[in-house]
């Protein structure tokens, strides 16, 4: 069913229709392409969206959440064959693994550090850009191999970004909750 959707999008991209059709049509092939893990059909149709309209927060996101996605299984799927505990360091028990990971992973965690500075650039306030950029951190500082500093530096670049984001959602809810409380505020009349 997927692959008939994509089809009827691609259909609608050949006519031509006005852009925000055209862009809704682009963004339909992605995310079919992204629900069906095929990530790189996925980032090539989310990075024709960033064309078509580079003010828009969410491509840059999705191409970020794809990067996190195929840095992080396989890293954690060497890890569990290391048999290391979540809090242990990858480089410290196999530097050969760890080189064979930042070969595999290194371009796009970079590119997924960078596709959430544009989104976020864009949309600070994008909470889950955030915690998106706390992931990305802590797999590059796994992948750190013998740079014992840089790691250390970038799981502190990570827990900055756990800060920043709680500081986010709380100011949300709050604002959340003062909406609301306005809503069932009823302003008293003369005669009360």
């Amino acid at each position: 069913m997927g692959g008939r959707a994509i089809e009827q999008y691609r259909k609608v991209i050949d006519l031509s229709p006005p852009k925000a059709e055209t862009i809704n049509a682009v963004k339909g092939v992605a995310y079919l392409y992204l629900q069906m893990k095929k990530f790189d059909d996925a980032k090539e149709y989310y990075r024709k969206t960033t064309e078509l309209d580079p003010q828009d927060p969410e491509p840059y996101y999705s191409i970020a959440v794809i990067d996190w996605t195929e840095t992080y299984q396989p890293r954690q799927e060497e890890r569990m064959k290391l048999g290391l505990k979540a809090d242990a360091s990858l480089p410290a028990k196999n530097p050969n693994v760890c080189d064979m990971l930042r070969a595999k992973n290194w371009d796009k965690i970079q590119e997924g550090i960078d596709n959430l500075n544009k989104t976020l650039e864009l949309r600070p306030d994008y909470d889950d850009a955030m915690a998106y950029m706390n992931l990305m951190y802590r797999e590059r500082a796994d992948v750190r191999c013998g740079d014992s500093a840089a790691h250390k530096a970038d799981l502190q670049t990570a827990d900055e970004w756990v800060d920043k984001t709680m500081a986010v959602k709380k100011a949300k809810a709050e604002k959340e909750d003062y909406l609301r409380g306005k809503e069932h505020y009823v302003r008293p009349t003369p005669e009360q």
